[in-house]
C-alpha cells in the first residue's frame, strides 16, 4: 500500500514539482509522512513510511489505491479531470483537502463535475459507519471538524466557516472522492509534532488519518 502524495501539480520554470515547490504542496512532505506514520501506528494496514508523489499524466496512479491533494481549486488541475475519473471509476480513491469559502468551492465543483458529471456531491452524514469504525466520535465527522476550518481562512469570508465532509459515490455506494471543505487537515498533519501547534487539534488530525484511510 502507498500513502497519498501530491497530484498532477504545477511545474514552474525552475521548480521540480516532486520537491513540493508549489501552492498545492504547501504541507508536503511533512503532512504525508505524519499521515503514513499515523496509519501504520493506529491500523493494521501495511503502507510505506514515506510519501509517494504521483503524476496522473504518467500513469503510475494505478500502483496507488489512495491519492491525496490539497488546493484543488488551483488552476493547475485543469487537465487532470478525465484521468482522475478513470482512476476512481476503476476503484481508486481521491481525497481533496484545503478548500475554503464559496469562491474556492465553486472552482473545485466546476472542475470535479467535469470529471463526474453524472454523480452528485453529497454530504457524508454524521451517522455514517466511516466515523464509527476506528474511533467512535461525532467530533470526527464533517459537522464537528471545525478546528481545521472554522475561522481559519477568515480572509475567505463567512462562507469559510463551518467544516463539512462531502463525497462523490459510485453506483455501488463506494466513496470515490472525499472532500474536506472549509478545513485544512493537511496543515494539522504537517505540524502535528510541533510544540507550538495546539495539541488537541494535532491529536484530532492523527485520529482523522485512520478514519480517512478507512473511507477507501
Amino acid at each position: 500500500m502507498f500513502p497519498p502524495g501530491p497530484l498532477n501539480g504545477y511545474r514552474g520554470r525552475d521548480a521540480d514539482w516532486h520537491t513540493g515547490i508549489s501552492l498545492w504542496t504547501q504541507d508536503y512532505p511533512r503532512a504525508d509522512r505524519h499521515f503514513a506514520q499515523a496509519v501504520r501506528r493506529l491500523t493494521r494496514v501495511h503502507i510505506r513510511s514515506v510519501e509517494q508523489p504521483v503524476n496522473l499524466d504518467e500513469g503510475d496512479a494505478y500502483d496507488t489505491p489512495w491519492l491525496y491533494a490539497s488546493r484543488w481549486a488551483n488552476g493547475a488541475y485543469r487537465s487532470a479531470g478525465q484521468l482522475l475519473r478513470e482512476y476512481c471509476l476503476r476503484g481508486g480513491f481521491f481525497m481533496a483537502d484545503d478548500l475554503h469559502g464559496q469562491a474556492e468551492w465553486y472552482e473545485f465543483e466546476s472542475r470535479i463535475k467535469k470529471a463526474f458529471p453524472e454523480y452528485a456531491i453529497r454530504d457524508i452524514p454524521d451517522d455514517d459507519p466511516i466515523f464509527h469504525s476506528v474511533y467512535d466520535s461525532r467530533a470526527l465527522s464533517g459537522t464537528g471538524a471545525g478546528p481545521f476550518g472554522s475561522g481559519y481562512k477568515s480572509n475567505n469570508g463567512e462562507s469559510a466557516r463551518g467544516a463539512h465532509w462531502r463525497a462523490i459515490y459510485d453506483d455501488k455506494g463506494r466513496i470515490m472522492v472525499a472532500i474536506s471543505y472549509n478545513s485544512d487537515i493537511g496543515d494539522a498533519w504537517e505540524y502535528a509534532d510541533d510544540a507550538w501547534y495546539p495539541a488537541k487539534f494535532a491529536d484530532l488530525s492523527i485520529r482523522l488519518a485512520s478514519i480517512i484511510f478507512s473511507m477507501r
